[in-house]
């Protein structure tokens, strides 16, 4: 099967990722057909797209002529053997390893023998997924980020089944619709969810040791780091019955290596029911009387809070390409385009000097016993042979 504009496109799940996805290919020019079982869903879907059509009109990005046959290219229903007549389904459905399986194996008896189906998982293995399927090697994992119309990077994720041209073609249809692909090794996390770990588990063991509050560590990535949010606004927004799920299921897949603990006050947290600003409180209290955090803007503290998390980022990021994950390149791309960091980690290990990283590592392993901080192999060498990552 070869994918092209007139492919038609299946969507599983009429959620924020899905509907997303579902936008993005209609503004390619694909016929979508957009499915769910709830018929509610569907309709909070037209109804959102629409208004979004309306801002778009509205700020002069699109024409009412442009919104509205995008809107007339997407057709919703909750009957799944509508998908016969697509080319390429994207799942967009709850992360859940078995509910996935059980859909995938009634998907197949409702596509042609051609079709070409992925799953928008972010953190699940595509392997384990494509074991539901009595084609596996049309399988694939694609990873888009939220708001998907907005963000660029897509991991494009084959399983070691997978056939290469199917890979080769979702990866140049990604690249059609115009996001930035990245190639990612079938592993937990793929490449952002993993690299990013340390952004929140540290600032969190920060917190948890008393060293800094909220307010402070988050102050010192922004002020200091430069990051757009810090590492507890970001918890807030992302969700804190999505953040700590990630976690605790990459913990789980990397045999719970101590690198990616998940933290107790993250759960109690979720367990309380405190989300984030989807709940109205997390972290942080997003009620309209509540007090204002005002940070402790130190600036020695800060930068001592910056580089033990920046020194831990890049750590995972040297594991990640010792291990084949993804290209240097590729890792720099996905921190920077698929969340938003102020430079890649590689590029800033070389800014800084990887013999620096390295002594902080060494430094917290010493200080704390632990495996969790231990150098990666890649980073000895790369000071040990005096080399870069780029130039």
């Amino acid at each position: 099967m070869n994918i092209n504009k007139e492919t038609t496109v299946g969507v599983l799940g009429a959620g924020t990722m899905g509907s997303g996805i579902a936008q993005v290919a209609a503004a390619y020019g694909h016929k979508v057909i957009l499915v769910d079982s709830d018929a509610e869903a569907l309709e909070r879907s037209k109804e959102k797209l629409a208004k979004v059509m309306a801002r778009l009109i509205e700020k002069g990005k699109i024409t009412s002529e442009d919104s509205e046959s995008l809107q007339e290219r997407i057709e919703r229903t909750t009957s799944l053997p509508r998908f016969r007549e697509c080319g390429f389904v994207v799942e967009a459905i709850i992360e859940n390893l078995d509910i996935k399986k059980q859909i995938f194996s009634k998907m197949e008896d409702f596509v042609k023998d051609d079709t070409v189906i992925a799953t928008n998982t972010s953190s699940l293995s595509i392997a384990s997924i494509s074991s539901a399927f009595r084609h596996p090697e049309r399988f694939l994992g694609v990873h888009f980020f939220n708001p998907v119309p907005l963000m660029p990077l897509v991991e494009v994720i084959p399983s070691f089944i997978t056939n290469q041209e199917i890979e080769e073609n979702v990866y140049n249809l990604i690249k059609d619709w115009g996001k930035i692909p990245v190639l990612a090794k079938d592993t937990p996390g793929f490449i952002v969810n993993r690299v990013a770990r340390p952004f929140y588990s540290e600032a969190l063991r920060l917190l948890e040791e008393g060293i800094a509050d909220v307010g402070t560590i988050d102050w010192a990535m922004k002020e200091i780091g430069g990051f757009r949010m810090g590492p507890f606004e970001l918890m807030d927004y992302i969700g804190h019955d999505v953040n700590y799920v990630v976690t605790e299921t990459i913990f789980k897949q990397f045999y719970y290596d101590p690198r990616f603990k998940p933290s107790i006050s993250q759960l109690r947290l979720l367990e309380a029911g405190l989300l984030g600003r989807k709940s109205g409180r997390g972290f942080y209290d997003y009620s309209e009387n509540a007090e204002e955090i005002i940070p402790f803007d130190d600036l020695e503290l800060g930068t001592q809070i910056f580089g033990r998390i920046l020194s831990m980022l890049i750590n995972e990021a040297c594991d990640a390409i010792l291990m084949g994950v993804a290209t240097p390149e590729d890792i720099e791309l996905a921190m920077t385009k698929g969340v938003n960091y102020p430079q890649g980690l590689l590029s800033w290990c070389d800014e800084i000097g990887a013999e620096i990283i390295l002594d902080t590592l060494k430094n917290l392993q010493t200080e704390y016993g632990e495996d969790r901080y231990r150098p990666n192999v890649l980073l000895k060498r790369m000071v040990r042979e005096g080399k870069r990552f780029f130039g």
